[in-house]
């Protein structure tokens, strides 16, 4: 099945709030889905109205080809969402790869006229600082094992082999994606950008979270939590707390 360019597939939202002047674009993290922001969807419904992006092949877009490069994903997100972009006031969280599409879809949303109100990258290195990883050559198990050392999905599906060949296809594109992505040092975007991290993140040091600041000409800050690279669970009443505190404060 190829993949489908329909808004209503690429956006899901939870707790609709379409009077809300603001809203929040959710990316989620290589191998994840719409569903792991349904609990910031729940926090935030009452300051903004919260989309989650489903990438292709996951869930019930499992029979679509997940792209396996960013740019294509980027391209792909942007020609869905566009319009949902322009409507209102709009800020993107991303996660992981996730921050890195969410940084990609600024790019295109910026030049073509669009004003990101802020950009939260999360648990990613800047764009321009790479390393060697290859972990999408590697075996089935492999992969398992890169997941579970992250401890970012369910640790019950691991364990079930129907549901890991169906989620496999696409996390190996995911970490093809992510890990042969090359950005140029000095892209950047116009809105602000705030960068968290980890401290013990074994993805992103600070001194790589802290290279965002290259790539907006706008304000930057970095804000660092206690916890690995999925200090989003443990630390998730501070990140609500920060997201809210924007939400409520932006135009």
């Amino acid at each position: 099945m190829t993949t489908s360019t329909e808004e209503s597939l690429w956006s899901r939202c939870f707790h609709p709030a379409p009077e809300s002047p603001r809203q929040l674009f959710c990316f989620p993290h290589a191998g994840g889905s719409a569903s792991f922001y349904f609990p910031v969807s729940a926090q935030l419904s009452s300051v903004a109205e919260v989309f989650s992006v489903q990438y292709p092949g996951r869930q019930d877009r499992r029979k679509e080809t997940s792209p396996d490069d960013i740019g294509t994903m980027a391209d792909q997100v942007y020609a869905a969402l566009r319009e949902q972009f322009h409507a209102r006031p709009t800020t993107f969280f991303g996660h992981s790869m996730g921050a890195t599409i969410a940084f990609e879809v600024a790019r295109r949303f910026e030049a073509d006229g669009g004003e990101l109100s802020h950009l939260f990258a999360s648990g990613r290195r800047a764009p321009s600082r790479f390393r060697d990883e290859n972990v999408h050559r590697r075996s089935d198990d492999g992969i398992v094992q890169e997941l579970k050392l992250l401890s970012g999905t369910n640790t019950a599906l691991l364990g079930d082999e129907e549901i890991l060949r169906m989620i496999l296809p696409a996390i190996r594109s995911d970490y093809r994606a992510i890990e042969t992505y090359r950005c140029e040092p000095g892209t950047a975007v116009r809105a602000p950008i705030s960068a968290l991290t980890g401290d013990s993140d074994p993805k992103t040091t600070l001194d790589e979270a802290g290279d965002w600041r290259g790539h907006t000409t706008g304000a930057f800050d970095l804000k660092v939590f206690p916890g690995g690279h999925f200090f989003l669970g443990s630390q998730a009443p501070a990140v609500i707390a920060l997201l809210r505190g924007h939400l409520s404060s932006s135009g």
